[in-house]
């Protein structure tokens, strides 16, 4: 969005080599390599402590690097300060001045840098039209919702016209209809302008539908890097099936199945709404819990000493202390190696058909 009321081009790719930050001897971030492309919205997700926000303040310049190099727009930033790095960041608090009126507030950076008055006029008009933010120009922040903060905060940092924009679960004081309409207005936003956003989100449901790529994380390190469908139809470890997915995947050793006698090495994956209910399937369990959802009914089972749940229509009514047999098709079978937790695709047909046997 220019003076012109033009939109920006597309934002700058962003590639991580081998980046680690340590806190003495704890890696909180271990030798992470991502690329991130241009004008593409990628999401940091993961559990609490995983490195993701340490992982975006890196990439910022807030956080010093212990190893590794940063390149944005296949130049090497690692060394340089945040101003130098040319883009823009939402903060989870928002960070707006309570003295300042809106118009004040979004165009801030702007007076910062000395940016002249017509140029700036003309860029709030346009950036308060966009977000329709245009008759609350006057109000201060303590007189506005926390979506219109929200949309304030984003206003500050895309007037500035930079071609990356990061944001720190900046939807996480939202009640849940917000966060909703706010998922659709962020992305919605970073399409219309093109640049490059990394997201930062310990929610699923944010990261599942409005990244185009998802950067996994565990423990300071990669996961897997994936899109949304991917990641959901073919997690590569254990830890990522059970993060995407409500409920998660099911895994079960596989001699929890009637028909594997022994096969210590391996966990079979089922996602609970790929379970029916089967005669003669080739899991059979006891059910302990009954939780209804209105149009389905959440089961909470047991095999073999493994919990697990499935997901069953509520025309067909089941009750605790029942016994069920369940089925599944057979490309809804994961296969996942017990000792080094990587995902066997090459052992999914010989344990279907075992199965079906």
């Amino acid at each position: 969005m220019t003076a012109g009321g033009c939109l920006p081009g597309s934002g700058k790719p962003i590639v991580l080599e081998h980046v680690s930050r340590f806190w003495g001897e704890t890696a909180a971030v271990d030798a992470l390599s991502i690329e991130i492309p241009a004008g593409s919205f990628t999401a940091l997700l993961g559990p609490s402590g995983c490195g993701k926000s340490t992982t975006l303040r890196m990439i910022a310049g807030l956080e010093s690097v212990s190893s590794g190099r940063i390149l944005i727009g296949s130049e090497d930033v690692t060394g340089r300060p945040c101003a130098k790095r040319d883009l823009s960041m939402v903060f989870q608090s928002y960070a707006l001045f309570p003295h300042l009126s809106v118009a004040e507030n979004i165009v801030f950076g702007l007076k910062v840098r000395n940016v002249g008055r017509a140029d700036r006029d003309s860029r709030l008009k346009a950036v308060a039209d966009l977000l329709g933010l245009s008759q609350l120009l006057e109000r201060k922040p303590g007189q506005l919702s926390g979506g219109q903060q929200q949309r304030v905060a984003l206003g500050r940092a895309i007037i500035g016209e930079k071609p990356i924009c990061l944001m720190d679960e900046p939807l996480s004081n939202l009640d849940a209809k917000l966060r909703h309409e706010m998922r659709i207005e962020i992305r919605d936003l970073q399409q219309k302008l093109g640049f490059t956003m990394v997201y930062v989100t310990h929610d699923q449901v944010e990261a599942i539908t409005m990244a185009d790529q998802v950067v996994l994380m565990n423990g300071g390190r990669l996961e897997q890097v994936a899109s949304p469908r991917d990641l959901y139809e073919k997690p590569a470890t254990p830890f990522a099936a059970r993060f995407i997915g409500t409920p998660p995947m099911n895994l079960f050793p596989a001699n929890a199945f009637r028909k594997v006698c022994t096969a210590p090495d391996f966990q079979l994956g089922v996602r609970p709404e790929a379970m029916r209910r089967e005669e003669g399937g080739p899991l059979s369990a006891e059910i302990r819990a009954v939780e209804y959802l209105g149009a389905d009914i959440l089961a909470d089972c047991i095999v073999a000493e493994t919990s697990f749940q499935v997901r069953l229509p509520a025309s067909k009514p089941v009750a605790p202390g029942e016994g069920i047999d369940l089925g599944f098709d057979p490309d809804a079978l994961h296969v996942f190696d017990a000792d080094s937790g990587r995902r066997r695709d090459d052992l999914v047909a010989e344990f279907g058909t075992l199965l079906r046997s």
